[in-house]
């Protein structure tokens, strides 16, 4: 898609989800739809489970799981899925590359789900400490902006640090075995590399507040063309919402569900997660815009990407009245 192209088409697709449904009642679903939902860590699948919400879709849902943004965009551009649950670089590197992936929904953390975690052996106390040190730099995840963030918080840049290209799931491994001095993690990774292996997050408490952890679903814009698909869209962002507020309310027994019984970690560690993790909340595309401008800036100013977008024409707020609604 040449420059020109990608501009007419951002500005009509940004123009006809944001006028086309807004007032509407969410519409009836087809119970032959298919929707295909990238997942990661298999969490949608499970928050849907856990709350009671999956067997009131209505229409036939797969969540095919995946490791990491950047094999998600290969799938979403391969026609492969509808909608995708991916953390908040992934929208913003899929645009940079000239492909504009809609974001529907976001959902944010007030507190990062990010850690950045050292190699056995090695304590970093301070941001400051980073500097020569081996990072993991996985391009095109939620990881990037974050360890980008850091060195700024810290004065330093990527100049100052040595980056290891990685794929996400080769993270854990990369940690424990030392070819990376500190890698971005997440949950369950933190945990059972702390407790197995004798990794440690970095110990500055201005790691917690680096950034707060936002993940986004986008679409396929073909998707946001089927009235059929749209009508499932909004059955699962409504689903996925009342999910959210339901694991909300019910933190023990979501964590027994999710950490305990399904990622196999213990009771104890469950909780010390659960004690970490504020709750999630779920936001309209107005008040999602003003952070992903940030993210986009961090990234610019840091030379991860050439242009410097609007982040207003990257969102459809076309499915904002469900999550209202719902939340």
């Amino acid at each position: 898609m040449n420059r020109r192209t990608f501009l007419s088409f951002a500005s009509t697709l940004s123009l006809g989800l944001a006028l086309g449904r807004p007032t509407e009642a969410v519409a009836a679903v087809d119970p032959t739809t298919t929707l295909a939902v990238a997942d990661q860590s298999e969490f949608v699948r499970n928050l849907l489970d856990a709350s009671g919400e999956a067997p009131k879709l209505g229409f036939k849902a797969s969540f095919p799981n995946f490791a990491g943004g950047p094999a998600i965009l290969e799938a979403m551009r391969a026609g492969a899925l509808d909608i995708a649950y991916v953390g908040d670089t992934p929208p913003i590197q899929a645009r940079a590359a000239g492909t504009l992936l809609p974001v529907i929904g976001t959902f944010t953390r007030d507190v990062a789900q990010y850690r950045l975690t050292s190699r056995p052996g090695l304590v970093i106390n301070k941001l400051a400490d980073l500097k020569g040190r081996k990072l993991s730099y996985v391009e095109g995840s939620g990881r990037q902006v974050f360890l980008i963030e850091a060195l700024n918080r810290a004065g330093l840049s990527l100049k100052d640090v040595e980056l290891v290209n990685l794929r996400v799931a080769d993270l854990p491994d990369a940690v424990r075995s030392g070819a990376v001095d500190v890698a971005v993690l997440t949950e369950p990774h933190v945990t059972r590399l702390t407790k197995q292996a004798g990794a440690s997050p970095v110990l500055d408490p201005v790691e917690r507040q680096i950034l707060p952890s936002t993940s986004y679903f986008y679409a396929r814009p073909a998707v946001l063309a089927d009235p059929k698909k749209i009508a499932a869209i909004e059955t699962f962002l409504g689903a996925f919402t009342r999910a959210a507020k339901w694991a909300n309310g019910n933190r023990q027994i979501w964590g027994k569900f999710y950490y305990t019984d399904f990622q196999r970690i213990s009771p104890d560690d469950t909780a010390a997660i659960l004690a970490a993790e504020s709750p999630l909340v779920l936001q309209t595309s107005a008040e999602a815009i003003p952070h992903h401008q940030k993210l986009i800036d961090i990234l610019y100013q840091a030379g991860s990407i050439k242009e410097r977008f609007d982040a207003r024409t990257s969102f459809a707020n076309t499915f904002d009245p469900v999550i209202v609604a719902a939340r």
